[in-house]
């Protein structure tokens, strides 16, 4: 099954490339522009793959309050050229979207069919690339996830280790609640999917997917220091108190029944995944 993975430097894409190895083709800004109308259909018709992912995205939250554009382009135009050209060749199509196209108002679990209303540009540009692949393409599935980490790239793991070698005790928001997700925990769930689409199984639209159990960025931060052995005091905060050009979303616990169901792919255990990445960046030098 050779797979053919938008966005070639993020975690996921990363986290693919190590599990499936040379069946996975990943193409970064340079082999496919994404900000470039047609690059994407361009790249699916050159590569022929079996199966097609998107792992790419515009995830400066912040930065997208005034990229709106950018945002809009990488989060909705070119994921539905994607589908539509995934639709058009019949192969199938996975595309990773977020937790945030939520407001964080709601009580309990967040199920597929809970209202969306997002809080800001990265959000929202998420939301419509939603509805625009599913709309070009019904066979898509769609894999909402949250808080990712891993040993690559930028990520709260890694900015708290790297803060931990600076400070003695942090600031940490404690009122917003959601899933960590180990991003080889992901892209197994991607290969497990993908498997099963391209073998013809059932099973599209939209899924939930993040780890578990549910925390607070202070308590996540907390377990961080805990696993590096890092002399860190966390000091919980209110959200009021870490402003931020983008609003965050209070409760962003998601329910993953679905995927399990028609998948088979259950809830990772985050604190298993945080304990092998640490471990990895320690043998990198990049934890004490």
């Amino acid at each position: 099954m050779r797979m053919l993975v938008f966005g070639k430097n993020g975690q996921v894409a990363k986290a693919l490339k190590d599990l499936a190895g040379e069946s996975v083709v990943a193409l970064g800004h340079d082999e496919a522009d994404l900000m470039q109308a047609g690059a994407a259909q361009d790249a699916i018709g050159a590569h022929q793959p079996d199966v097609i992912v998107n792992a790419a995205a515009y995830t400066a939250v912040d930065k997208a309050e005034t990229e709106e554009d950018a945002a809009s382009r990488l989060n909705c135009a070119a994921p539905e050229e994607m589908a539509i050209a995934a639709a058009e060749a019949g192969i199938p199509f996975i595309h990773i979207s977020t937790d945030y196209v939520f407001d964080g108002t709601a009580e309990g679990r967040l199920d597929e069919n809970a209202a969306v209303n997002p809080l800001n540009v990265y959000g929202r540009t998420k939301h419509e690339g939603e509805r625009a692949v599913l709309k070009a393409n019904p066979d898509a599935v769609i894999l909402r996830t949250s808080w990712v980490f891993s040993q690559y790239g930028a990520n709260f793991v890694k900015t708290m280790l790297r803060l931990a070698k600076e400070r003695d005790e942090l600031t940490i928001v404690a009122d917003q609640i959601g899933g960590p997700t180990d991003a080889a925990d992901i892209a197994r769930a991607i290969l497990a999917i993908a498997g099963k689409k391209h073998r013809g199984a059932p099973g599209a639209g939209i899924y939930h997917f993040q780890g578990a159990p549910a925390v607070s960025w202070a308590d996540f931060a907390t377990k961080i220091f805990e696993i590096a052995e890092a002399p860190v005091k966390v000091s919980p905060i209110r959200t009021e108190d870490y402003p931020t050009p983008a609003r965050r979303p209070r409760n962003t616990m998601l329910d993953c029944a679905k995927i399990e169901r028609d998948f088979g792919i259950g809830q990772p255990d985050w604190r298993e995944g945080l304990r092998r990445v640490i471990a990895a960046l320690k043998q990198e030098g990049q934890a004490s």
